[in-house]
């Protein structure tokens, strides 16, 4: 027996090692949980930034190298190379540019495609698939811009400005937009329209009223008004289970609980599925894979799990969106690619406008879409005007009334949030509650303030951490106009 009894302490004494040796390792391990598991695909997707940044401001937004490493990717902490030279190539014939490889990374291209701006390719894709990607002919306006009136056009007729318009305050807010006290905040223009009439517009040194830049997420708020339409015409219902073939697909005589998720979660960003571009992982999985790394846009949005009940946690995802934009296309089918071009955007005069996508054909509205100042001013007249151009009813005030009604889980965050646009927070004061915003990357901003009879529209190339605030702007700009 005591023979047993030394053996059973000896064993326990082995034991407490063991046990002490795998706590202290445990402990170890546990400093080490900030290892990045995600680098490779951080790298790969920074490449692709570089790619589609690269080319879409040479061959879209016809910007010089330099400007594009200036500005573009300023945004960037470690882009690949200099103005000068670096690991990357740009193809003049092919309108394309290659980033990276071997110690920088997989290498990523993207390549110009007529009516559609620059469409990342597959890491395997070479030049000699750019004849693959997706094309659209875009209809051309009957007349040139410069030779039709303001709005529908860019003539401008009438540039006095209205005498109840305080035009020293005017130009502070102006100033106060573009010099700012941070290199950090870099305003690319200003435009304010007041009752219709274009009474602002500056620019930066290097942007024209030409110059197209990308949206970011202000293409949001572009994709829910095609949406709308569609709701309208009864093609699509807010409230009804959306018609989406989720991954992986489940057995048969399996319900799939995602088929709870309606339009009306996906526009207020409560789907309740899986966050993939959220908490920290924007540039390492989800829509960052299909945006820079050439993934489809459709089956990352589809292949999320349910992870709460739909309608009851606000997350900002792309995926939401895209998810949206999917529906949208299966009941569009055929006139996917030109319906959104038909039914709004030439018929407000936004011929400057180019929708991207990827490789496979869907658009990537959730934030690809380059345009200018003005078609955005256009867009944000658009819903000033109640959702009327020209006497024609493009976007109902019901569609207009929902988008603008604070999401119902955005309460915790000072219902800053309706149906792809961003309301002003109920804690805010400044500013007249009725105002209601796009917000995009970097600071693209398209402002409505209907009790003002205002639109307000700033785009800007903003990098680090990017505090300029449209609300703030907005204080500013009233100070010049009273009701």
């Amino acid at each position: 027996m005591r023979i047993n009894l030394l053996r059973y302490a000896s064993l326990s004494g082995v034991c407490f090692l063991m046990l002490s040796w795998g706590t202290s390792a445990l402990a170890q391990q546990t400093q080490k949980a900030d290892f990045d598991y995600f680098s490779d695909n951080r790298n790969m997707i920074r490449n692709g930034v570089q790619s589609v940044l690269t080319c879409n401001g040479v061959f879209t937004s016809n910007r010089t190298l330099e400007q594009v490493f200036d500005q573009e990717l300023a945004y960037l902490k470690n882009p690949v190379g200099t103005a000068e030279s670096g690991n990357y190539s740009i193809d003049l014939k092919t309108r394309s540019v290659s980033v990276g490889g071997e110690q920088d990374g997989v290498q990523i291209t993207a390549a110009f495609r007529e009516g559609i701006g620059c469409v990342v390719m597959a890491p395997d894709q070479t030049l000699e698939d750019i004849d693959l990607l997706p094309t659209i002919a875009l209809a051309k306006p009957k007349k040139p811009a410069g030779e039709t009136d303001w709005p529908q056009g860019d003539r401008i007729v009438d540039q006095e400005l209205d005498s109840a318009i305080d035009a020293q305050a005017l130009s502070a807010a102006s100033e106060w937009a573009f010099k700012r006290d941070t290199p950090e905040q870099d305003t690319l223009s200003l435009l304010v329209v007041h009752k219709g009439k274009l009474v602002h517009e500056r620019y930066a040194q290097g942007i024209t009223k030409h110059t197209k830049t990308r949206t970011w997420s202000t293409a949001k708020s572009i994709a829910a008004s095609f949406i709308g339409m569609l709701v309208e015409k009864g093609e699509l219902a807010l409230d009804e289970p959306l018609d989406i073939d989720w991954l992986p697909k489940l057995a048969a005589d399996q319900q799939d609980p995602r088929d709870e998720i309606t339009l009306r979660h996906l526009l207020n960003m409560s789907s309740g599925l899986y966050p993939v571009d959220s908490f920290g992982m924007e540039y390492a999985t989800g829509s960052g894979l299909s945006y820079w790394a050439g993934a489809s846009s459709s089956v990352g949005a589809r292949r999320r799990g349910l992870v709460r009940e739909p309608g009851e946690f606000w997350d900002y995802e792309n995926y939401d969106t895209l998810l949206a934009v999917h529906a949208m296309r299966k009941v569009l089918g055929d006139d996917y690619h030109q319906f959104g071009y038909r039914e709004l955007l030439h018929k407000i005069g936004m011929h400057n406008t180019l929708m991207s996508m990827d490789r496979f054909g869907d658009f990537i509205l959730s934030s690809q879409v380059y345009t200018n100042a003005r078609d955005l001013a256009r867009f944000g007249l658009l819903y000033q005007q109640g959702g009327n151009w020209n006497g024609e009813q493009l976007i109902s005030q019901d569609w207009i009334d929902f988008s603008i009604t604070p999401a119902p889980a955005s309460d915790a965050r000072n219902n800053d949030y309706g149906a792809q646009w961003w309301l002003v927070p109920s804690n805010r004061k400044d500013v007249p509650e009725d105002a209601y915003s796009t917000a995009g990357n970097r600071g693209q901003y398209v402002i409505v303030v209907p009790s003002h009879d205002l639109v307000i529209v700033r785009r800007g190339l903003d990098y680090g951490k990017q505090g300029f605030n449209r609300w703030d702007l907005t204080r500013e700009v009233l100070k010049a106009f009273s009701k």
